[in-house]
Formats: structure tokens, sequence, C-alpha cells
């Protein structure tokens, strides 16, 4: 039989809801349950055993169940340190829990204990009891950059405006953080007093023209050292000096200056291409003169030499016989001699054969003689018959020698003796 059958007694009913019943007899709590008819559960009561049994996990006292709960036992005594205990493990999950970080790639994690570097973790997923470490990330890839522009004097008792700019990484983030309490003001600070002191002892016209480079290079150590020294963990990347200038009011002059500098370095220069170009064209040109004067010692060396060993030659055999050699040597002497002149000598005996000159010569002179003066080269008509008839009929010249010579514009024709 269904639990809700009608007529089935308050001895049949099963229903879920309802304290009566068969089970009715086990508790006071239950005792009315008997009269509860068939019905929808009562939300109510529902609630009701929920927070009774609620209070008694807590240690608490429940409510009695039902109109005759008056003569039932009453609940357990409340256990005072039940509460306090789950607020605690809730609490120790939530602080547990609230440990976990994460450190990125680029980021390191000094870890303080109390305010006590304890030590400095790595990139990934880390865990620090909470309240008691103080993680404190530091970046440590990125580069930072601080720039100052200053005015200041140098060296030799002149204004000039500095415009500089240092990047720089932290390259020891225990350092960065717990050595220095403001890094970056300290660096600024550090970057002013390096810049100063190089300024100091530089003078004003090598900060604004060719000392820049050294400028740079200069500050560059000196801050890296005052870093070291203060032990910021900061390591300098690069330092750049932007720009150097005057004071505004001599600028002009100033322009003026350098403008006059870069003419006086270009006249140099253009000096220095020409010298280039014409120191070895001279040196060529004396190491040409030099070869040919040691050419012409050789020759004439040489010649003096041969000429001697010629002397020598001749000397031989003119001890053998003088007369000859007078005579050749008289000949030799001749020949070169009127070689060189545009007289023509020949013989006018008319009992002597006819020696002439050669006629290759003498066609030369006579033609390059006459477009200058043909009073000088005219000949007696029987001496050019005789040449003629001689020249057909013997063909060659003679060694004897004439002498041709002119007088008040006319030719006068002379013999020659030996």
């Amino acid at each position: 039989m269904a639990w809700n059958e009608p007529g089935g007694g308050n001895g049949n009913q099963h229903d879920p809801w309802s304290g009566g019943g068969r089970r009715g007899s086990g508790g006071g709590g239950n005792k009315g349950g008997g009269d509860n008819q068939g019905g929808p559960p009562d939300l109510d009561e529902a609630l009701k055993k929920f927070q009774d049994k609620l209070n008694s996990m807590l240690g608490g006292r429940g409510n009695r169940g039902g109109k005759g709960g008056r003569g039932g036992r009453g609940g357990r005594s409340r256990n005072p340190f039940t509460l306090p205990g789950l607020l605690i493990i809730i609490a120790l999950a939530i602080w547990a829990a609230s440990g976990f970080y994460l450190v990125d790639q680029s980021e390191r994690g000094v870890v303080l204990r109390f305010g006590k570097f304890q030590e400095v973790v790595s990139p990934g997923l880390q865990w620090n009891p909470p309240l008691i470490d103080d993680v404190r990330m530091v970046n440590v890839t990125r580069v930072r950059s601080v720039s100052q522009t200053q005015s200041m004097l140098t060296q030799d008792e002149n204004i000039v405006s500095v415009e500089i700019s240092a990047q720089y990484q932290v390259a020891d983030p225990r350092g960065y953080v717990l050595n220095v309490r403001d890094p970056e003001l300290s660096l600024a600070n550090a970057l002013d007093s390096a810049l100063r002191h190089v300024v100091g002892g530089t003078d004003m016209i090598d900060i604004l023209t060719s000392g820049r480079e050294i400028l740079g290079s200069a500050v560059s150590n000196r801050l890296q050292s005052y870093m070291d020294s203060y032990g910021t963990g900061i390591s300098l990347v690069t330092l750049n000096v932007e720009s150097t200038s005057p004071p505004d009011a001599v600028q002009d002059a100033f322009d003026d200056v350098i403008r006059a500098r870069e003419d006086r370095q270009r006249t140099i220069n253009e000096a220095m291409a020409y010298a280039n170009a014409i120191i070895p064209a001279a040196q060529g040109q004396a190491q040409r003169v030099v070869e040919q004067g040691q050419g012409y010692r050789e020759s004439v060396v040489a010649e003096a030499r041969g000429q001697a060993s010629r002397f020598s030659a001749l000397l031989a055999q003119y001890r053998d016989a003088p007369q000859i050699m007078r005579e050749r040597l008289y000949l030799d002497a001749i020949s070169e001699v009127l070689g060189q002149t545009n007289k023509v000598l020949v013989d006018v005996d008319q009992n002597s054969p006819l020696m002439v000159l050669p006629m290759d010569k003498l066609s030369r002179s006579s033609g390059s003689s006459a477009a200058a003066s043909d009073a000088d080269h005219q000949l007696d008509p029987k001496v050019l018959e005789r040449i003629r008839a001689e020249s057909r009929a013997a063909g060659e010249s003679s060694t004897s020698s004439s002498s041709v010579g002119s007088s008040g514009g006319s030719t006068g024709i002379q013999r020659e003796g030996r």
C-alpha cells in the first residue's frame, strides 16, 4: 500500500516528513508525529533541523522537536574551541594561498625576511610566507635613462653648457634594493659630479670641438667608478654627450672662431695634398738628374779611357813609323775640322787629277747655302766643269785639300800644301 493511500490509518503512514507511525515511539521529540496527516513537507521545519545539526556540530544545544519535546533529553554541551579552530584553519588556508607569486623572466625577486636579506629568487612560480617575507621585484633587463643639462666652468675659466644622457641597467638586484635608498637620484647626483669634474679640467675649445668623445669617455669611467663605490648595483650601458655650446651671449663669436678653425684645417689639408703631389715628382726628377749625371760620368770616364788606350796604341805605331803616322794624323784632323764647314775645298792644279769632297755633301752644302747667300758659294766655271767631268769619269772623292775663299764679294781659289 502506498504511504499516502487514503484510509491507511495512522499506523500505516510512512511519509518521510512526518515523525509518526511506527517510528513515533522511538524518541520523545517525535512523540506527537502520529497526529500528522499526509501532505507536503514543511520547509521551516527542515531549515530548523539543519540549524540544529549545525549547532550540534559546533557544540551547541539543539532545539526540542515537536510539541511534546519538553519531555525529551537536552542536547550536548557546546565545545568552546570548535569555532575558533575552524576559523583558524580557514585563515591558515587563505594565508598559505596568498604566499604564491610569479616572477617574470625579466625580473628578479629580492626576499627580505623580517627586513633582513634572505635570497634573490629566479624567474618562475615562487612561494614565500606572507607577512613574514617581503619580496621586491627588480627588472634587470630594462634599459633606464637619465639626462642632464648643466652650465659649468671650464679649465680656462669659460662657461659652457653641456647636455648629457646616460643609459643603465640593474646588474645587482640586492645592491639596487638595499644599499642605496634612491638609486636613480644617486645616479643623477653622481653624473653631475663626474661631469663637473671632467669639464673643470678641460679647455672650452676642446669641449666644443674635437674633445667631445674624450669628454664622454672620461665621464663614463668616472661615473661607473662612483656607482661601484656606492654599491648601487647599476651598470652603465652608454653615455652620450648630446650637445656642447657656449653661452648665448657669445654664441656668434664662437661660431666665427669655429669657422676660422675649419678654414685653417681645410687650408692645411690642401697644402698637404699639394705637397704630396709635388714632392714625389721632385724626388723623381732629382733621381733622374742623379742617374743622368752618373751616366754622363761613366761615359766621360769610358771615353777618356778609350782615348788613352787609342793614344797608347798610336804611340806604339808612331814609334815604328813616325812619318806615316804624322801624315795620317794630319789627314784625320783636317777631315774632322773641314767636315763641319760649308766651304768646299778643291785642287785646281791642271796637271794633277781633281780630288773633291763627296758629292752628296757638296750638293747639300751648296743647296742650303744658296738660300742664305749665293755670292759666298759661287765656284769658277772651270772648277765646276772639271768637277762634273771627274764625277762622270771616276765617281769617287778626293782626299786632298784645297781652300776656296772669297774676298770683297768674289770667290778666290787657293792651293793648300801639306
